[in-house]
C-alpha cells in the first residue's frame, strides 16, 4: 500500500522540459572558484512562456504557474551566484578590503600635502576616493550581469583569451610589486628598530640585525601560514589587527603634533641655533604657517601618489566571492565603508604629519621623526606597528595573485591543497629572492606599477563594462558608457604621467615619484 501511495503522489507532478536550450556561454564560464567541465550550475528550472502543461486548465495549477512566473521574474532581477557560497561576514570583509587599501603609501601623504597645500590635497584625495568607488561599481555591475566574480573571467568575457591574459598578468605583476615593496620595508626597517630597542650603536654582524635573515624569518613564521589559509575570509582577524596598528600610528602622529615645537629641533644640530635662526620680529616663523594651496616643481609628482592611494581592485572580487549573502549593493557598501575609513585616516595622518614638520617633512614620514630623536620609544613602537601592518597585508595581496595563476593555468580545476600550497610557497620564495638578491629591482617594479595600477583601477573596469553590458540595456552613446569611456581616458592620462615622472627621475638620478603602495 505504501508503494501505491508513493506512486500516486509522484504521478501528478507536471512535466518539466529537459531539452530546453541553455546558452552555451553560461555553462562554459567558470565562476570564480571554477567548475569542472562536466559540472552544471544549479538554477531554478524555468518553463518557456510559450509552452503549457497538461494541467493548465486546473485553477490550482494556474495559480502555481503564476507564482512560479513571478518567482522567475524576481530571479532575473537578483543576481544569483552559484560558484561559491560565501561565509565571510560584512565586518570581516570591510577589514580585509580596508587592509588591502592601506599600504605603505600612507607614510608619503604628508609629503604630498606639503607639495600641494591642505585644500588642494583634500580636493585631490576626495576626487580619487570617488573615482575608486565608481571603479568598483563598474566591476560589480559587470560581474553581476554575467554572473562572474573573477577579474580574469571578466576579461575573457569582454575580449576573450587576450582580455583574460591581460587582467591576470596585470594583477600578478602589480601585487608581486606591492609584496616586494612591503618586504623591502621589513628588510631595511626591522633591523633598525631592533637595533634601537637594544641600544646597539654600531652593529658587529649580529645575525638578528641582518635584514636578509629577518625577512626570511618573517616570511616563514608569519606570512606563509596566513597565505596557506583556504579562504580569504579567515584573514579578517589579522586584517583587523593590521588596521589597529595603523590607528595606533595615526594617534601617535596626532599626539606628536602637540608635543613637537615648530621649528622642530633637529637631533643632529644645535637646538639653540635652530630656534634663534628662524624666528623673526613678529614672533611668527613663516615656515610654521600651513599653506592652503602650494604649487611647486614637486606638485605633479604627488598626483600619482594620490591616484594609487586606494588600490584594492584585485582584491574586490575575491572578497565579493566569499561575502555572506552576496549582492552588488552589499559589496558596494563594503567598498564604500572601507574607502571612507581609509580616506579619513589618510587625511588625518597627512594633515597632522604636515602640521608637525611643514616644509621639512620627508617623503617617508617616519624618517622625519627620527630626526627628532632616533631613540624615541613612542616612534620606535610606531615603526614596529607599521612593520606589523605591512607584514599582515602581504597574505591579503597574495590571494589575488594565486587566484590569477589558477585562472590562467588551471581554469576548470576545483580546489586542490597541494596546488594551493605550491603556488603560495613559490610566490613567497620568488619575492624573497628578489628582495635579497635584487635590491635594485624596485625601479623596474615602479615602471610595472605605473602601468598595471592604472589598468586595474581605471582602464580595465571601464572597458570591460563597455563590452560586457549589452547594448540593448545601455547603448554605446548612453550616459553610463560615455562616463566609463572618460574614466578609461583618465586611466591612460595617469599612466602617461606616472611613466613620465619615473623616467625623469631615472635621468636626473632622483627618486620622487612613487605609487600609493
Amino acid at each position: 500500500m505504501s508503494e501505491d501511495k508513493a506512486a500516486e503522489s509522484v504521478e501528478p507532478a507536471p512535466a518539466v522540459p529537459v531539452s530546453a536550450p541553455v546558452p552555451a556561454e553560461m555553462n562554459s564560464i567558470p565562476n570564480g572558484k571554477g567548475h569542472e567541465s562536466g559540472e552544471e550550475t544549479t538554477a531554478a528550472p524555468k518553463t518557456p512562456p510559450g509552452e503549457t502543461t497538461e494541467q493548465s486548465e486546473d485553477p490550482e495549477a494556474n495559480l502555481a504557474e503564476s507564482q512560479e512566473f513571478l518567482s522567475n521574474m524576481e530571479d532575473k532581477k537578483t543576481t544569483r551566484f552559484t560558484d561559491f557560497e560565501g561565509k565571510t561576514s560584512f565586518g570581516m570583509s570591510v577589514f580585509n578590503l580596508g587592509n588591502a587599501i592601506m599600504g605603505s603609501g600612507i607614510l608619503g601623504l604628508s609629503y604630498a600635502m606639503a607639495n600641494t597645500g591642505v585644500v588642494l590635497f583634500l580636493v585631490l584625495l576626495t576626487v580619487v576616493a570617488v573615482l575608486s568607488s565608481y571603479s568598483i561599481h563598474l566591476l560589480l555591475k559587470s560581474s553581476g550581469i554575467v554572473g562572474i566574480r573573477a577579474y580574469e573571467q571578466l576579461g575573457q568575457r569582454a575580449f576573450g583569451t587576450p582580455g583574460k591574459m591581460a587582467a591576470g598578468i596585470a594583477i600578478t605583476l602589480q601585487n608581486i610589486g606591492a609584496m616586494s615593496s612591503y618586504l623591502y620595508i621589513v628588510k631595511y626597517e626591522f633591523p633598525l628598530v631592533i637595533q634601537a630597542f637594544l641600544g646597539v650603536d654600531k652593529p658587529s654582524g649580529e645575525w638578528y640585525l641582518n635584514g636578509n635573515y629577518l625577512v626570511i624569518m618573517v616570511s616563514i613564521s608569519v606570512i606563509l601560514p596566513l597565505a596557506l589559509m583556504k579562504q580569504l575570509g579567515y584573514l579578517g582577524y589579522t586584517s583587523g589587527f593590521s588596521l589597529t596598528c595603523m590607528v595606533f600610528f595615526l594617534i601617535s602622529v596626532i599626539y606628536k603634533k602637540f608635543h613637537t615645537p615648530c621649528p622642530f629641533l633637529d637631533f643632529t644640530f644645535n637646538s639653540t641655533a635652530s630656534v634663534t635662526a628662524v624666528t623673526n620680529d613678529t614672533g611668527y616663523n613663516p615656515a610654521c604657517i600651513p599653506k592652503m594651496v602650494n604649487l611647486n616643481s614637486q606638485t605633479a609628482y604627488t598626483i600619482p601618489i594620490l591616484a594609487f592611494a586606494f588600490v584594492c581592485h584585485p582584491e574586490v572580487l575575491p572578497i565579493y566571492t566569499e561575502l555572506k549573502n552576496p549582492t552588488k549593493q552589499r559589496m558596494q557598501h563594503v567598498s564604500n565603508i572601507s574607502i571612507v575609513v581609509m580616506y579619513t585616516m589618510y587625511f588625518l595622518a597627512a594633515l597632522f604629519g604636515y602640521l608637525t614638520f611643514y616644509g621639512e617633512v620627508e617623503s617617508e614620514l617616519l624618517h622625519t621623526y627620527s630626526r627628532l630623536d632616533p631613540y624615541d620609544t613612542l616612534i620606535l613602537c610606531v615603526r614596529l606597528a607599521v612593520l606589523t601592518a605591512v607584514t599582515l597585508t602581504v597574505p591579503i595581496v597574495l590571494f589575488p595573485v594565486r587566484r590569477a595563476i589558477q585562472q590562467l593555468f588551471f581554469p576548470n580545476k576545483t580546489f586542490y591543497w597541494p596546488r594551493h600550497i605550491a603556488i603560495a610557497v613559490t610566490l613567497l620564495t620568488l619575492i624573497n629572492m628578489l628582495v635579497i638578491f635584487a635590491p635594485n629591482i624596485l625601479g623596474i617594479f615602479g615602471i610595472i606599477g605605473a602601468t598595471s595600477a592604472p589598468c586595474l583601477i581605471f582602464i580595465f573596469p571601464a572597458v570591460f563594462y563597455i563590452r560586457i553590458v549589452p547594448e540593448e540595456e545601455e547603448p554605446m552613446r548612453s550616459t553610463p558608457k560615455i562616463l566609463a569611456a572618460c574614466f578609461a581616458g583618465i586611466g591612460f592620462l595617469f599612466m602617461i604621467m606616472s611613466l613620465s615622472f619615473i623616467l625623469i627621475d631615472w635621468t636626473s638620478g632622483s627618486s620622487k615619484a612613487s605609487s600609493g603602495h
